[in-house]
């Protein structure tokens, strides 16, 4: 098993959409990039901490490689508005790859470059790429956060949305029980 930690928005949204595809084995919500040890999410609100938004998802490269991975990533936020994600807003927010090991800090540049080159956005992507320095675990509410409150107001018309939206450009890479 491999990691690989993301910050692309709120973690209730991205979550979600990690933990369906095949070859992860566990998506965790958190914080990263940040100076307070052990911030609460009031902490890590209040934009104060330093710290992202993150998910560190523990993965079967021999199922689904950092590629793939990345490219999740890429298609599923909007990696050319800093400090927000939609009317999520606050540095807590940010485009943030935190990489484990060289390799993958050298398959994140170059998949930042390939995109700022091809022109798929129309302003500069604003993600930045950085080496893993801490990273704390969310408070035990946050995990699993619209498999457990797919109900609730925010999920229904914000995060439901984004996963659907994920389950048709991504549908070869479902697990079979969201396909």
């Amino acid at each position: 098993m491999e990691i690989a930690t993301f910050g692309n928005g709120c973690f209730w949204c991205t979550e979600a959409v990690f933990q369906q595809l095949k070859g992860v084995e566990k998506v965790e919500s958190g914080y990263a990039g940040g100076h307070v040890e052990n911030p609460t999410y009031n902490q890590v609100c209040s934009a104060t901490t330093g710290h992202a938004e993150v998910l560190q998802i523990t993965y079967d490269p021999a199922v689904i490689s950092y590629e793939e991975l990345l490219r999740v990533f890429w298609e599923t936020h909007d990696p050319t508005t800093l400090n927000r994600q939609g009317n999520d807003v606050g540095p807590q927010y940010r485009s943030v790859i935190f990489y484990h090991n060289e390799e993958q800090k050298q398959l994140a540049e170059k998949y930042k470059l390939a995109l700022d080159d091809s022109g798929a956005f129309d302003d500069p992507i604003v993600t930045t790429i950085e080496p893993l320095t801490n990273y704390y675990p969310a408070e035990n509410y946050h995990q699993n956060y619209f498999l457990n409150n797919g109900s609730q107001p925010y999920c229904a018309y914000v995060v439901r949305p984004k996963v659907e939206k994920f389950r048709k450009v991504f549908k070869d890479k479902l697990k079979p029980e969201y396909s």
